[in-house]
């Protein structure tokens, strides 16, 4: 990579980080109005998308201890957001994770209430600015991981 091509794109990582750290933090702030930690959110959402998953397998996509998963999945199933299925497993020492209905709604609550901050933000930006981020959103998604 050329030096100048380079230079731009450790400038851009410079000024793009801190802006995606302070928005996400925004973002994560808003379940708290639905009783949900950010965490809580989180975990409930790698089930959802993952449903059928076992305490370990959570624990690695979260890069968490198993034994601290398991304090997480136990206080999640206790508060009726996720249940635990043993009857799905072939493996009689693993149980399959699932979102209940409660979880459901829960996830809806704050990916609503994410959606409703992150608009009144939205709506604030100049018509060009809307166009420039509308423009860089596969891009992003593209950097995070995802297919879009």
């Amino acid at each position: 990579m050329p030096v100048s091509v380079a230079s731009r794109v450790a400038s851009l990582a410079e000024e793009l980080r801190p802006a995606l750290l302070r928005l996400s933090r925004h973002l994560r702030r808003e379940s708290h109005g639905t009783g949900l930690s950010p965490l809580d959110s989180q975990l409930i959402a790698t089930i959802k998308y993952n449903s059928g998953i076992g305490v370990s397998e959570l624990a690695e996509i979260e890069q968490m201890a198993a034994p601290t998963m398991s304090a997480h999945v136990k206080r999640l199933e206790e508060a009726g957001f996720i249940a635990r299925d043993a009857a799905a497993c072939t493996d009689k020492r693993r149980t399959s994770l699932g979102v209940t209905r409660q979880g459901d709604k829960a996830l809806e609550a704050v990916r609503r209430q994410r959606n409703d901050w992150l608009a009144a933000r939205l709506g604030e930006l100049s018509h060009d600015e809307l166009q420039s981020l509308a423009s860089a959103v596969s891009a992003l998604a593209h950097l995070a991981g995802e297919k879009f």
